[in-house]
């Protein structure tokens, strides 16, 4: 009886593993058109930078980048503190 659960939860996970793979779009297709060519467009006029990317993380996105460079510092901090060695 147990085997047929077994078997009814792979055949679940792998339908949902094909129905993902079948409903990918081709590779470098993007997802938001009009945002990609707002970017591409005005991001040396509003920013002066000459890199996209850059500009997309380090202007457009700031917040978010500083907010996840604050959580990967307080994880550093916290497994420092974790297995830093007590003087005895």
């Amino acid at each position: 009886m147990k085997w047929w659960l077994a078997l009814a939860a792979f055949c679940l996970a792998a339908g949902f593993l094909i129905f993902g793979a079948v409903a990918l779009r081709p590779f470098g297709e993007p997802r938001y058109r009009e945002m990609d060519e707002y970017f591409i467009r005005f991001s040396q006029a509003e920013l002066a930078a000459n890199n996209v990317v850059t500009a997309i993380v380090f202007d457009y996105r700031g917040y978010d980048t500083l907010g996840e460079a604050t959580v990967l510092f307080t994880a550093v901090t916290g497994v420092a503190l974790i297995l830093r060695r007590l003087k005895k």
